[in-house]
């Protein structure tokens, strides 16, 4: 189903509807110094309205980083859910076959249920901009409304990196459609610094997939990494100074069949993302540094609200063929021990824990899971207590 371009977003979605224990209801009190009654949340009240408690879905005894969790969405793929810089609403991507929604779109969190604000064709990787009242995303709407073919999976799994990716802009107040970073190629994943000076986006406008960096307005716009392989999905430590992302690993000894490979698939739009590792580097690329060496898939990383560990998903702990069970597991910022977060167990033999943000206060953890007893294949964004 395509969405055409309005200038205002589509229609609500509620939010949940009743797949966990119910967190208690919101109270208000007058404040006897202040003339009217002032809404005040309860301790146990979801941090982001609507969302629902189930700490149920906490493994006993294991999952000792979280102390109460809350599930936001309900049915369909929601994912890639970020914090708005006040921590009150979350921006995400979502896919919703059952109203329609046959490709990633982006929403933001209301008190009423969540708002589609993009525009048709499909998207990717949304982030807030510091003024809350504005939001980016990467879409491929300017050059179709409609879904973009499904990736050609019979060389094996691949994601698709579809050239009509451009990073457009939503003012959530006007309605207002804007680009901000268009051209030849792939252009995606942005994400903005705490800072609010910059924002970083992964590109192919060099002829590989390189990290940018470029002011809030798409201008200034500059190289950040150079080497072959997939430099993508990067974060900006909470100083603004460090960047942490994804990069292709190339067996040591395979370096020059595995370089074809990943050149052959990049001339078709298409990158193989089962091997990669993550990096550290300074927001102008300089001190480039591995900190992982996993195997598997390592992929969306960000930095504890102290910037000295990074948060991540990977399957390097999966021994099946596919491994498709994926934790959240934490690493020093120089590299180091690894310690396991999530360990969530189900029947299917398979489980997604991924895409993790931390709140701008540092006291909740959105991430992506399909935990619970959901249909297969959906997954959802869930709000956890960080301890």
């Amino acid at each position: 189903m395509s969405f055409p371009n309005r200038p205002r977003a589509l229609f609500l979605l509620p939010l949940l509807v009743g797949a966990c224990q119910s967190s208690n209801d919101a109270q208000s009190f007058a404040d006897p110094q202040e003339p009217a009654a002032i809404e005040v949340k309860p301790q146990d009240a979801s941090p982001i309205p609507g969302g629902e408690r189930c700490d149920d879905l906490i493994m006993p005894g294991e999952e000792k980083f979280i102390s109460k969790l809350w599930k936001v969405t309900s049915g369909g793929e929601n994912a890639e859910a970020y914090w708005s810089y006040d921590g009150s609403r979350l921006v995400m991507q979502s896919r919703r076959p059952a109203d329609g929604i046959q490709c990633d779109q982006i929403f933001v969190t209301t008190p009423g249920g969540t708002e589609l604000v993009s525009a048709g064709g499909v998207t990717t990787c949304s982030y807030f901009l510091p003024s809350d009242d504005k939001v980016l995303f990467a879409s491929t709407h300017a050059a179709d409304a409609d879904c973009p073919p499904a990736p050609d999976r019979s060389q094996g799994y691949v994601w698709a990196l579809y050239p009509t990716y451009d990073v457009w802009q939503r003012d959530l107040k006007s309605g207002d459609l804007t680009p901000l970073i268009t051209g030849p190629g792939y252009d995606a994943e942005a994400t903005v610094s705490p800072r609010g000076d910059r924002m970083v986006f992964t590109s192919t406008r060099s002829g590989d997939i390189e990290l940018w960096t470029c002011a809030l307005d798409g201008s200034d716009v500059k190289q950040v990494t150079d080497e072959i392989g997939y430099d993508g999905g990067a974060f900006f430590s909470h100083d603004g100074e460090k960047l942490v992302f994804r990069s292709t690993a190339f067996t040591p000894g395979k370096e020059e069949a595995e370089q074809a490979d990943y050149k052959r698939l990049l001339a078709q739009n298409l990158v193989r993302p089962s091997h990669m590792e993550l990096y550290v580097c300074n927001a102008d690329g300089s001190g480039r540094k591995q900190i992982t060496r996993l195997g598997g898939a390592n992929f969306a990383p960000f930095f504890t609200p102290d910037d000295k560990h990074i948060l991540f998903s990977s399957n390097h702990h999966d021994t099946n063929k596919p491994a498709l069970n994926f934790d959240l597991f934490m690493v020093p910022v120089e590299g180091g021990d690894v310690v396991q977060v999530t360990h969530y167990n189900e029947s299917r033999g398979k489980q997604f824990d991924s895409f993790p943000m931390f709140s701008p206060n540092g006291k909740y953890l959105a991430f992506a899971s399909n935990r619970g007893d959901g249909e297969a294949g959906e997954t959802n964004v869930f709000v956890a207590e960080w301890r």
